[in-house]
């Protein structure tokens, strides 16, 4: 499922796209942001059911497009998950992330933010994911680290 350097995985299944997420929750530190980036269809949503997996979260997760954001406080801890896919002029997308993130810090959750592409703000401190669907079916995911820090930082 990875490669050499533990930071791209063909994922073939929708149960691989899980796993990744419960292995990604392990990895990052707490109170991460994580962009996952990738076209409609990517996996993104179901990325996020992994990662909340991986938290103990047992309520179901559904992509916010309409909600925009949702908290899931019910896991070990919690999941803040944005969707930015309807915002399409960045100061309404920034004014949402800011909100959101303020409150994801004070309660220490790991932020999980689709469609980050809408954002003018810079993100050092992120995590970033990028998944691409595979024509052999099935998808393609890198992690990118934080320009803050390096690969050092996972595990």
């Amino acid at each position: 499922m990875a490669d050499s350097t533990g930071l791209a995985w063909h994922l073939e299944t929708l149960e691989t796209t899980h796993v990744l997420g419960r292995q990604l929750v392990e990895q990052l530190p707490p109170g991460s942001i994580l962009l996952l980036n990738g076209p409609l269809g990517a996996g993104k949503t179901s990325l996020v059911q992994g990662l909340a997996q991986g938290l103990g979260i047992t309520e179901p997760i559904t992509s916010p497009t309409f909600a925009l954001a949702q908290h899931y406080t019910g896991g070990h801890l919690p999941l803040v998950h944005l969707d930015l896919y309807r915002l399409e002029h960045p100061a309404a997308a920034d004014e949402l992330f800011l909100q959101e993130e303020e409150e994801a810090k004070a309660l220490n959750a790991l932020m999980a933010v689709e469609w980050p592409e809408r954002l003018s703000l810079s993100l050092p401190e992120a995590w970033s994911v990028v998944l691409e669907p595979l024509a052999s079916g099935g998808r393609q995911a890198q992690l990118i680290p934080p320009k803050e820090t390096t690969s050092d930082s996972l595990g």
